[in-house]
């Protein structure tokens, strides 16, 4: 009799273990889940950063330059012996961006002979000075000049001079 109670009790164990699996919900593996959506993004408000650029924002001939490439005796007439100093100030949209830039003068005499063309590449950052000089240890020949500065490649300003 022992016997049989015992194997009635297993096999109610058994029973309620096989009821208590059969109520169980199927659940998919987590595998064979669908992903998650994604993310949905919000558009920026933000802009995009602007490029930093240079201008040139001024130009003044002299007779000399100070250590600060400024001119220091400026002129708009000169000696055929002077050496003719241009000083260009350029400045940058954002000061502490530095811009590479190339950067050029063009002296004429008599509104077409080129006496001297010079450019060059300059990384330019906030307010800043760049100087130019042309001398001729044989003198200037009387007449109208002109001086034409451009940047990039494009004339951006424009200064008429003589010598008498």
């Amino acid at each position: 009799m022992i016997r049989n109670r015992t194997t009635y009790a297993v096999a109610a164990a058994l029973v309620a273990t096989l009821a208590v699996a059969g109520c169980k919900k199927d659940e998919p593996a987590p595998e064979a889940m669908a992903p998650p959506p994604p993310p949905t993004l919000e558009p920026s408000t933000e802009a995009a950063p602007m490029a930093s650029s240079a201008e040139v924002t001024g130009v003044e001939l002299g007779t000399a330059v100070g250590p600060d490439m400024r001119v220091t005796a400026p002129a708009s007439a000169f000696a055929p012996s002077d050496t003719i100093h241009a000083a260009v100030s350029t400045m940058t949209s954002d000061p502490s961006a530095t811009v590479p830039a190339r950067l050029g003068v063009k002296w004429t005499f008599g509104g077409d002979t080129v006496v001297n063309e010079e450019t060059r590449d300059v990384n330019l950052s906030g307010k800043g000075v760049t100087a130019f000089e042309i001398n001729k240890p044989d003198g200037w020949p009387a007449g109208s000049y002109k001086l034409d500065v451009m940047l990039d490649g494009k004339v951006v300003q424009s200064r008429d001079f003589e010598v008498k």
